[in-house]
This record gives C-alpha cells, structure tokens and sequence, in this order.
C-alpha cells in the first residue's frame, strides 16, 4: 500500500470512468465494513498523510495482511471512505423524500440535509482533506465531486422532474436549477464554516438560510 448508485425512485446513475477504476482495483469481503469504519476514524483524527496502515489496522481490529487484501493502495482506502460517506449521507436522505409532497416541502428537507452534512464534522474534515491533497491526489477531488455535488444534482433533478410534470414547477434545465437551489443552500453557511465561525452551526442559522433558498428557488420556478 503506497503511504505518499442509484437516484431518485430507481434511477440509475451510471459509473463514472474513475469509479469503475477504483472498483476494479478494491476487493470486498467480509470485513470490508470494518476496514472503512476503522479507516474514517483515523483519517478524520490524524488526516491522509498522518494516517498510517499500522493505526489503521489496528482501529479496523484487523491484520494489515486483510487491509492490504482490500486496498492496495492507501489511497484508495481514502477515496472510499470519502465516496461511501457522501452516499451515505443521500440515501438517507433520498430516503425521507415523498415523491408526491409539495415542491417547497421536499426542496426543503433536501436544503437541511445538504447543510447537515456540509456543516458536520466529517463533511468539514473531508472538504479540508480534499482541497489540500488536490495538487497531489487530483482524483480524490474529482471522486468527492462525483459522490457529493454531483450525485446531489443528479437525485434533485430526478425528483424536479416529476414536479414539473405535476404542472407545479416551470424548469426548462433541470440541471442548472438543482445546482443552484445546493448553491443557495451554502449561502455564508459555507464560507463562515470553513474559516471556523460557530455560529454556522446554530440551528436558527441553518433554517434562515434554507428557508431563504426555498423561497428564492420558487419565486424563480415555481408556477
């Protein structure tokens, strides 16, 4: 080891090229979960560089024979981490969504669970990791975009889609719309998270954000 899906109500979303690398290079088995449980706490606690195979093996209760096994690059064993947190994070909330709620309802649900994970501490540990390894790892970069924007954009537009067929949203680029309701959903949230301001956190914080991208979002394309 070098130390340097599925959308929205059973849409496919197809592999990407890097995806299906990474796929052909990793081996699954039966501690494959323990292994990424044991890897996101030491990445989260000592980094990529900081983390070594040893820490790892040990926190994954496994020998570093069987990680070696699964990842045989440490690399990949980050990318996964990442990717499987990110698509974790959308089924659960794909999972919570009714296809036949009310546009601003589910926009709305959607905008929580965006900031939600935005604003968690792996999300805000991730975004760090991925921005200062991006000269050296560019595919980390392009594999969190994958399983997180895109993958956001890609489950929205799917649910945008039926709403316009009911009649109750006018959207002629469902593509465009959906990146920008997440974009909305980051207003001064984003920026005041990553330059470590608390008050990011604060619930009433979140809800005036959200609640301001739903209304703007609908004054746009709403019917």
């Amino acid at each position: 080891m070098d130390e340097a899906g599925r959308g929205v109500s059973g849409m496919a979303v197809q592999q990407t090229e890097p995806e299906a690398d990474r796929d052909q290079q990793i081996r699954r088995g039966r501690k494959f979960d323990q292994v990424l449980a044991g890897a996101r706490d030491v990445f989260l606690r000592d980094g990529f560089e900081g983390a070594s195979v040893d820490d790892i093996a040990r926190e994954a209760g496994v020998s570093k024979a069987t990680l070696y096994s699964y990842f045989p690059d440490k690399r990949l064993l980050f990318l996964e981490v990442a990717c499987a947190e990110c698509r974790r994070a959308a089924d659960e909330a794909e999972a919570l969504i009714d296809d036949q709620a009310p546009v601003a309802d589910v926009l709305r649900l959607a905008g929580e669970r965006i900031v939600g994970f935005a604003q968690s501490d792996f999300g805000q540990r991730m975004f760090r990791m991925c921005v200062a390894e991006s000269d050296r790892f560019p595919a980390l970069g392009q594999a969190f975009y994958e399983s997180g924007p895109l993958l956001i954009r890609e489950r929205l537009a799917v649910y945008l889609s039926k709403a316009v067929a009911r009649g109750e949203v006018q959207i002629d680029d469902l593509n465009l719309a959906a990146d920008q309701f997440a974009q909305l959903c980051k207003a001064d949230l984003h920026d005041r998270a990553v330059f470590g301001i608390d008050a990011a956190r604060q619930p009433r914080e979140v809800a005036r954000v959200v609640e301001g991208a739903v209304a703007m979002f609908m004054a746009r394309y709403g019917v």
